[in-house]
């Protein structure tokens, strides 16, 4: 192992030499689209703009992916390259480091994308998103090779699964009625929770849980539609980010901080609280402003 991690180091080492102001800003930007904050954007824009159904898919195949990147960290517990050579850090990063967490995501979010948009211009991009994102982690010393590697590896695996399932999950899950479906979004993620029960896995399993409660109740008493006039989609956008800025920004500051035993729990309830908006008080809203069209809703 030390030797595959001093490979890495080296490898850091000579991509480094290259690099400059302008190029860390760069890569700095690339590895953003991996950011918490990013996928904050993303998902509503999916949900709200594009196509409701795909904001979901995934929404909620992005959180179950984060919370086993974390596990897997977790279980193997190895470090990232800047801890063992600090003269190559470029940005900074927390917890451990394999598999790389950005590549996963970046796998399972645009390959899912992908395969809705059925596009090979798209494909194209999507590749081109997937390697760039995770050799920025490389360029920037977060991550070692192998790290990314794990990531896109795993982020494939997960994707293929999520092929290979979906149609039948989604049509198990169309017979359930309401208080069923409600049980199940609250419970899965809870359990899973308890399984592994640390501040990350909390952002991962939290807003799924919101979203899974909003979604169940969205789907049987709110017509909402993805699609309309692009003013209409600019905003919906604009609207409902404000919303999501004010719960993730506003309750962090009031709510109990990390030095209190109310840490987690109160973590729990804002995170999910962004779930339960994007899928159901946004759409709501949105249907009271009539900010939608007359159509019928995604599915």
């Amino acid at each position: 192992m030390e030797t595959i991690l001093q490979w890495g180091i080296d490898l850091i080492i000579a991509i480094q030499q290259v690099h400059g102001p302008v190029l860390d800003n760069i890569f700095r930007a690339i590895t953003f689209m991996g950011e918490e904050e990013f996928y904050l954007i993303l998902l509503p824009v999916l949900l709200w703009c594009v196509d409701f159904g795909l904001g979901v898919r995934v929404g909620a195949l992005f959180l179950l992916s984060t919370y086993l990147n974390f596990g897997i960290k977790d279980l193997f517990c190895q470090p990232r390259p800047f801890q063992l050579d600090p003269s190559i850090k470029l940005a900074d990063a927390e917890g451990y480091g394999l598999p790389s967490g950005h590549s996963q995501s970046a796998v399972v979010v645009w390959g899912s994308i992908a395969v809705w948009a059925r596009k090979n211009w798209f494909w194209a991009v999507t590749i081109s998103l997937m390697t760039l994102i995770g050799f920025s982690r490389v360029y920037l010393g977060v991550h070692f090779p192998t790290d990314v590697l794990a990531g896109w590896a795993i982020g494939a695996a997960l994707l293929g699964l999520y092929l290979a399932v979906q149609p039948r999950v989604e049509q198990w899950l169309a017979k359930l009625n309401l208080r069923m479906h409600i049980f199940l979004a609250l419970a899965v993620p809870l359990l899973l929770l308890l399984i592994h029960p640390t501040e990350d896995t909390v952002t991962s399993l939290a807003p799924l849980a919101g979203m899974g409660v909003g979604l169940g109740l969205t789907h049987r008493y709110i017509s909402f539609s993805a699609r309309g006039p692009w003013w209409q989609r600019v905003v919906r956008f604009l609207v409902g980010g404000v919303v999501v800025a004010g719960l993730y920004v506003g309750l962090k500051a009031v709510f109990p901080g990390e030095q209190s035993a109310l840490y987690l729990p109160f973590r729990f309830v804002r995170y999910a609280l962004v779930g339960i908006w994007t899928t159901l008080g946004a759409p709501w809203l949105f249907t009271l402003l009539r900010l939608v069209p007359q159509v019928p809703r995604d599915t």
